[in-house]
C-alpha cells in the first residue's frame, strides 16, 4: 500500500494563488469580450474596474495583448455603429482619464519606493535572482507608466474633440433657432389671401 505524498504548505499556497490568478484572468477576457460586444468603449481602467480587478493585472502579460487587441477591433467599427450611441460621454471621458491619472501616481510612487528598495537591499543583499527579480519589476511598472501616459493623452484628445462637438452643436442649434423666428416673423407680416368663393 502506497503511502499518499503529503503536500507541503508553500506547495498549497502557490496552487491557492494560480488558481486565483487564473479565475481573474478568464473574469477580465470575459469583460472584455462582453464590452466588445454592448460597443462599451475598452480602456485599461474601465477593464479593471468592470472586471473588479487591480490596475497590474490588466497590464499583466497576456492580458495587455487582448485588451489592445480588442481596442484595435473597437477603433476600426464603422463610424455609423459608434454614432447611434456607444461613443464615451463626457463625463465617462473625465472619469476614465481620472483614473488614469490616479493611476499613474501611484505607478510613480510604486516605481520610486521599488527604486529605493533596490538600492538598500543590493547594499545589504548579493543574491543576483533577487536583483534580477526587482529589476523586472521595475521594468513592469515602467512600462505600465509608459501605457498610462499614453492613455492620460488619448483621453484628453478625446474629451477635447467631445467639447469641440459640442459646441459645433450648439452652434447649430442657435442658428436653427434664428431661422425659425425669422420665418415665423415673415409668415406674420404677409397679407391674408382672399379665394373667389369668399369675394361672392
Amino acid at each position: 500500500m502506497t503511502q499518499e505524498v503529503k503536500r507541503k504548505p508553500a506547495d498549497v499556497l502557490r496552487e491557492s494563488r494560480r488558481r486565483d490568478s487564473d479565475q481573474k484572468r478568464d473574469r477580465v477576457f470575459r469583460t472584455v469580450d462582453r464590452m466588445k460586444h454592448e460597443g462599451t468603449p475598452i480602456t485599461f481602467a474601465s477593464v479593471a474596474r468592470a472586471a473588479k480587478v487591480s490596475q497590474w493585472l490588466v497590464y499583466a502579460e497576456g492580458v495587455r495583448e487582448h485588451i489592445l487587441t480588442a481596442r484595435e477591433t473597437q477603433a476600426l467599427q464603422p463610424l455609423s455603429a459608434r454614432s447611434a450611441g456607444r461613443t464615451a460621454s463626457e463625463a465617462s471621458l473625465r472619469t476614465d482619464l481620472e483614473l488614469a491619472r490616479q493611476s499613474n501616481r501611484l505607478l510613480r510612487a510604486e516605481v520610486d519606493r521599488l527604486k529605493t528598495a533596490l538600492r538598500e537591499r543590493l547594499g545589504t543583499q548579493r543574491e543576483v535572482a533577487s536583483t534580477q527579480t526587482l529589476q523586472r519589476r521595475i521594468d513592469e511598472l515602467t512600462q505600465a507608466n509608459d501605457h498610462y501616459r499614453s492613455e492620460n493623452a488619448r483621453l484628453a484628445l478625446d474629451l477635447d474633440d467631445t467639447h469641440k462637438r459640442l459646441q459645433t452643436a450648439e452652434d447649430d442649434l442657435g442658428a436653427v433657432r434664428t431661422s425659425l423666428r425669422r420665418m415665423i416673423r415673415d409668415r406674420s407680416g404677409e397679407p391674408i389671401m382672399v379665394t373667389g368663393a369668399e369675394e361672392s
